[in-house]
């Protein structure tokens, strides 16, 4: 069976990325699965994608396997685009999702309803052998609320709430969330080349 890396040690989306995957003949693997030791890649770039890429090539030259790097976190209008590509580090370098969403909800204490929109965005970078086979893009908006809610997901899932919903991407089902989520649209997306290279 064919073997995809992803760029992470994080369960959550290990989890993620298997259920949409489920149907490809592919066994989806987290750098903490390899016994290996691997370089730090430190995340610098002013994009997503730079790091998202980065990401992808620099571990693809020392992991034979497929490698799948995601970049991704909340773009909040109301605090100039933050946390943008701090998202996992917004409250401090090695903050808990707990801690990241209580910063947001104090900074956005005042902010009222009405213009409390933000976007979820997710680059996926896919490498071999340090070649960048392709990248692909997913947005999902909506809007943070004024307390966290829900015990699903991960990350700012419990404060955003999609547009055209009542419920926070902590509260919906996985399978559900997974439909319309950033991460969901960008690797549909990126299932093509995936596929290509399996074949």
């Amino acid at each position: 069976m064919e073997h995809l890396v992803i760029a992470t040690n994080n369960k959550n989306k290990k989890r993620e990325l298997e259920e949409l995957l489920k149907d490809l003949k592919i066994e989806v693997l987290t750098l903490s699965d390899l016994d290996m030791h691997l370089p730090h890649v430190i995340e610098d770039g002013r994009t997503f994608r730079q790091n998202a890429v980065k990401k992808a090539i620099t571990f693809s030259r020392y992991i034979k396997e497929m490698i799948l790097a995601d970049d991704s976190g909340l773009v909040v209008d109301a605090l100039g685009g933050k946390p943008g590509v701090r998202s996992s580090r917004f409250a401090h370098t090695k903050a808990t999702d707990g801690e990241n969403n209580s910063k947001l909800l104090a900074l956005m204490k005042h902010v009222p309803a009405k213009e409390r929109q933000a976007n979820f965005v997710c680059v996926l970078a896919i490498a071999k052998n340090g070649t960048l086979l392709g990248v692909s893009k997913g947005e999902c908006s909506g809007t943070i609320g004024f307390e966290a809610k829900g015990e699903n997901g991960f990350g700012y899932d419990p404060v955003f709430t999609p547009n055209g919903y009542n419920l926070t991407f902590a509260q919906l089902k996985p399978s559900f969330k997974n439909r319309i989520s950033h991460r969901g649209q960008a690797l549909r997306k990126a299932r093509s080349i995936i596929e290509k290279y399996i074949e």
